[in-house]
């Protein structure tokens, strides 16, 4: 099973996610490295999760990182700015562009979303 299908087989059983992003209608691009995935959200719901292949076909908004930053972020327990979006973004370990608007309004859904990705154990 593929990373993707994984983490989308996470978000769809995690009913208290899927509440929370009850109202999230949207596809966002979720950057590794080189590598670019298009997440289509409705009503909360992961409807699917694929490779960018054409660069004309983006989402609302863009949230970009080294793998080695992601690997850290997903550790069962992060370590000191990798624990959360908001601090990768301050120490510019991440970057996210784009129309902000459908994130900030709904944040915690997003961070809880990209956070479902992390490692049972370190």
């Amino acid at each position: 099973m593929q990373l993707t299908d994984t983490w989308m087989i996470r978000i769809n059983s995690n009913q208290d996610l899927l509440k929370r992003g009850q109202w999230v209608n949207l596809t966002f691009t979720f950057g590794i490295e080189n590598t670019d995935y298009l997440f289509e959200i409705i009503n909360g719901k992961v409807n699917s999760i694929k490779k960018r292949v054409l660069l004309t076909k983006s989402g609302v908004f863009r949230i970009h990182g080294q793998s080695v930053s992601w690997e850290k972020h997903w550790l069962k327990k992060p370590p000191r700015d990798y624990h959360d979006i908001f601090a990768m973004l301050a120490k510019k370990i991440i970057i996210l562009e784009g129309d902000l608007t459908p994130f900030i309004q709904n944040l915690q859904y997003f961070k809880d979303l990209i956070a479902s990705n992390r490692t049972s154990n370190d």
